[in-house]
Order: structure tokens, then C-alpha cells, then sequence
């Protein structure tokens, strides 16, 4: 067993008794609502289901709340999730001290249910410039963005939902964001931003050296390599458009021209841009969280749409953005 597994196994008995009919019903054969367009943005029916892996659940969930994201909540073990768990106990963090209210019911309401929603992204950026908003797919994939959990997750806990108004379903219990980013008792003032290559992840600090925010990001590729130094901060966008200029991108279309992409949670830099000193480079959110620490970006650092809601909240224009190997 590896070091990781044995930190996330601690006091996984306080909350296995808890959550262990939701876990049987994850094991039982049963179908998942159908996705609306890629498999990512929904469960997949076609998955072979085993149980919810509680121990992982949990101590997600706690990495959340104490400000350590773990990137999108999926009951899995992978990278983020053991970055994030070392960095919390490296600032002190108490890995056995494991939540025993993993989950909560949330009823779904009128207005969850009517959107507005974009049912299917195209992939070709000319095709997105096509669409006059980039809205989320579907309930489940909102609701997976607003709870910083997988569609996929939350179909597996709630196996016979609908995810229609007036259905309460189980989702993880994390500390929900307002639109700007804020939690209660939230907002002190970064002093530095530092973007780590080698780790992928994101570390926001104070002026005593407190950690305000930890997160896993993507952080550029072979052609397109993260640019190493500091810079800064110079304003935040929320529900920015994107402006597409194929110029810009190695992999584009020869066919492509310069377009305005609208914005929505599906737009190629999500819900914000944090624009930088450097020319071209930002800060911003995805449409594709499963994807933040595991995938090449264009240069640029990506979070989670939630992370970097609150990224935005802690910085200012003239906050020190750093860009470390």
C-alpha cells in the first residue's frame, strides 16, 4: 500500500457507516442519465460501476473545504488529489481528520432547471464562434461545477435522479462560492500567485507567508512552454469573451480566422480571465475540469471554474504572479 493510500484511509471508519447506503447503491447495476453530448459531461451508462471509494470521497471534500482543491471532486485517488493532501499537511493540515458530513441533500430548483442551457459545444472554434452563449449542458453538469464534483459522481450517488426540479439528490459538501468567488469570511489579500511546472499546481499567499488558496492548474505545453518569471497581475474579467486568433495557436486550422467566442461556463477560458503583465497570458477557468493537471494547455494556466472564481477574488491588479520550473 502506498504512502498516499494509508493517509487517506485514516478515519475512513467515521464516515463509512454514514455513507454506506449510498455506496451499495453505486455498486448495483443501474443506468445513468443520459449525457447530452461528450462523455464528459455526464455519466456514462456504458461504465462499469464499482463502489464509491468513500475514503478518497472524503478526504476530497475536506481538502476543499480547508482550501487545498483537489481539482474536480471524483472519489478517485490520482495526482491532484495526492498534491493537494501533501501540501495540506505540510501547512499543518490533519489528514485523519476526516469530515463525517461528506455529503449533503440539495433539492433542485425551477430555476436550476431552466437553464439556460447550450445542449451541444462543437469542438471547432469556428463553430463556437457560431453560438451566441457557451451555457452548461445540462443540470448535472451545472450542478457538478456549483458542488466541485463530476457529473459522473453525482449520477453515481443519486442512481435513480432525473436531475429535474423538485428532486433532492446527495452532493459532496463543500463550501459554495457566490459569483464573484467569495465564501463567508473569505477575500484577505494575496501577496503572491505562484504557478509551480514541475508540480502543476497553484499556491496564493499572504504577506506572513499563510496559504490563502492551493489548486491544480495546467500550465502550457511543448509548443506552447509555460513563460518562466514573474509578472503581474493587471485586471480580472468575469464571463469574458474569448477573441480567437488561429495566429496565436500551433495546432490551429489553416482554415480558421480571427473570431469572437461568447461567453458561458463552456467558453475556452471559462467564467474568468486574470489578465497578466505578459502579453497574451492569463489566468482563467476551463470547460473541461477532469482534464486540469493532466492535459497541455496553450501556455496560459488553467484551473477549475470554481478555483479560479476564487483565485479572482484574491487578487488585485499589481499582485505578483510568479512562474517557477
Amino acid at each position: 500500500m502506498t504512502a498516499f493510500a494509508q493517509r487517506v484511509l485514516i478515519g475512513a471508519a467515521i464516515v463509512l457507516a454514514q455513507l454506506l447506503s449510498i455506496d451499495a447503491a453505486a455498486a448495483g447495476p443501474h443506468r445513468a442519465p443520459r449525457p447530452q453530448h461528450a462523455a464528459r459531461k455526464a455519466a456514462s451508462k456504458d461504465v462499469k460501476e464499482v463502489p464509491i471509494d468513500m475514503a478518497t470521497l472524503a478526504t476530497q471534500v475536506m481538502l476543499d473545504r480547508a482550501g487545498f482543491s483537489p481539482g474536480e471532486i471524483d472519489a478517485r485517488s490520482g495526482t491532484s488529489t495526492g498534491r493537494a493532501l501533501d501540501a495540506y499537511t505540510r501547512n499543518g493540515g490533519d489528514a485523519s481528520a476526516l469530515p463525517q458530513d461528506v455529503l449533503t441533500d440539495y433539492t433542485i430548483t425551477e430555476e436550476d432547471a431552466a437553464g439556460p442551457f447550450t445542449p451541444s459545444i462543437p469542438g471547432s472554434m469556428m463553430q463556437k464562434a457560431k453560438l451566441t452563449a457557451l451555457d452548461y449542458t445540462s443540470v448535472a453538469e451545472m450542478l457538478g461545477e456549483r458542488f466541485h464534483a463530476s457529473p459522473k459522481l453525482l449520477a453515481r450517488l443519486n442512481p435513480d435522479a432525473k436531475f429535474a426540479a423538485g428532486e433532492t439528490i446527495k452532493v459532496p459538501g463543500v463550501t459554495v462560492h457566490d459569483e464573484g468567488g467569495e465564501a463567508a469570511g473569505s477575500s484577505a489579500p494575496a501577496a503572491i500567485v505562484m504557478v509551480r511546472k514541475r508540480t502543476s499546481d497553484l499556491t496564493v499567499t499572504d504577506d506572513a507567508g499563510k496559504v490563502l488558496m492551493y489548486a491544480p492548474v495546467t500550465t502550457g505545453s511543448e509548443h506552447d512552454p509555460l513563460p518562466i518569471g514573474e509578472w503581474k497581475v493587471r485586471g480580472v474579467e468575469r464571463d469574458p469573451t474569448f477573441h480567437y486568433n488561429p495566429a496565436l495557436f500551433w495546432d490551429a486550422q489553416a482554415s480558421d480566422a480571427e473570431a469572437t467566442i461568447a461567453p458561458g461556463p463552456n467558453n475556452p477560458v471559462g467564467v474568468v480571465w486574470i489578465d497578466l503583465s505578459r502579453p497574451h497570458y492569463g489566468l482563467h477557468g476551463t470547460p473541461e475540469p477532469s482534464k486540469i493537471g493532466k492535459t497541455e494547455s496553450h501556455g496560459c494556466v488553467r484551473l477549475t471554474n470554481w478555483d479560479a472564481l476564487k483565485l479572482a477574488a484574491l487578487v488585485k491588479p499589481g499582485t505578483k504572479v510568479v512562474f517557477a520550473e
